[in-house]
């Protein structure tokens, strides 16, 4: 036989932890600015509980939802529009109200029993392929969130390195989170890269929609177009097919350097292996290098610099060291 106090309390705790991740949520989306030491707060107050991350998770899941059928109306707009703050502020006083209210009711109103994680070590790759016919391929070192039900299709890569392949539905907009930006598929094929507080952008076919932290920095990106965004700005270059093909070339496992400095192409190859390489010197960083490589095939590069360049190649422990 339950115990009716015992069952309050529970109640109470989770409608708590509700109100907390909806409070959460709201600073979250709309503050002017977010901070690393913003981050490092939510961080340590989702590290607390597991119940706390499927509070935030679930709650922010239904809070994006809401904003984007109401904050972005056509993909064609220079800037997305958002919805007065005190308005947002109104709804997130309403999830509160509803988590502490109705507890067990908001729980199965926004419930996400298709949200799953996928991720990958350093030098692994997985492709992932969804009912609707969308495909995500996962690089090395990547952690994905995905939200796919009838009425929404939602991604947020916390780490890493996706490539995605999305089936086009007007109705059920495709959406990729990463950091502070948004990007709204529009019937593409397209690489979102993340790497500390910056992220990059690539289309190969059709347009994205990139949805920046300031609204006057959104924009459309067509095919060969390249953005590169931080909280504050967002720059945007166009490749030839042959350029992206070649930033492209770890779906088929192997990295292209075309007159790549070593300080880069080491770079590179780290991202892929547990061995790292260490360039030392300068002036050995700046030599340019021309090749096909497996991306996890340290060992070659290191023939190549010492064979080619004339340069030392020595192990150290964990490291291939190269030098004069």
């Amino acid at each position: 036989m339950s115990d009716p106090v015992r069952d309050m309390e529970a109640a109470a705790s989770a409608g708590d932890i509700d109100a907390q991740a909806a409070a959460w949520v709201a600073e979250r989306n709309y503050a002017d600015e977010w901070s690393e030491s913003d981050q490092a707060r939510l961080d340590a107050w989702l590290d607390q509980s597991p119940a706390h991350k499927v509070a935030y998770w679930r709650l922010d899941a239904a809070w994006r939802r809401t904003e984007w059928l109401s904050a972005f109306p056509a993909p064609r707009q220079e800037a997305v529009r958002r919805r007065p703050l005190p308005a947002m502020m109104k709804l997130a006083a309403g999830f509160v109200a509803l988590a502490i209210v109705s507890g067990a009711f908001a729980a199965k109103y926004f419930a996400s029993p298709h949200e799953r994680s996928y991720s990958t070590p350093v030098g692994g790759h997985e492709v992932v392929s969804f009912s609707d016919g969308t495909r995500i391929e996962l690089n090395t070192d990547t952690v994905v969130r995905t939200l796919m039900t009838s009425d929404q299709r939602q991604v947020w890569l916390d780490k890493g390195e996706a490539f995605f392949q999305v089936n086009h539905d007007s109705a059920h907009p495709f959406i990729v989170t990463a950091g502070n930006h948004r990007i709204t598929d529009l019937g593409t094929q397209f690489v979102v890269r993340r790497a500390a507080a910056k992220i990059q952008v690539a289309v190969e076919q059709g347009r994205v929609w990139l949805d920046a932290r300031k609204p006057s920095q959104s924009t459309l990106l067509m095919p060969g177009d390249v953005a590169m965004a931080s909280a504050n700005a967002v720059s945007v270059t166009h490749r030839s097919k042959r350029e992206l093909d070649s930033e492209l070339s770890w779906r088929r496992g192997v990295l292209v350097f075309k007159q790549t400095t070593l300080a880069e192409a080491a770079v590179q190859f780290n991202r892929y292996n547990q061995r790292k390489l260490v360039v030392s010197g300068d002036d050995v960083g700046r030599m340019k290098i021309d090749g096909t490589f497996h991306a996890t095939n340290v060992d070659a590069f290191a023939r190549l610099a010492h064979g080619v360049l004339g340069l030392t190649v020595a192990e150290n422990g964990n490291e291939i060291v190269i030098s004069r």
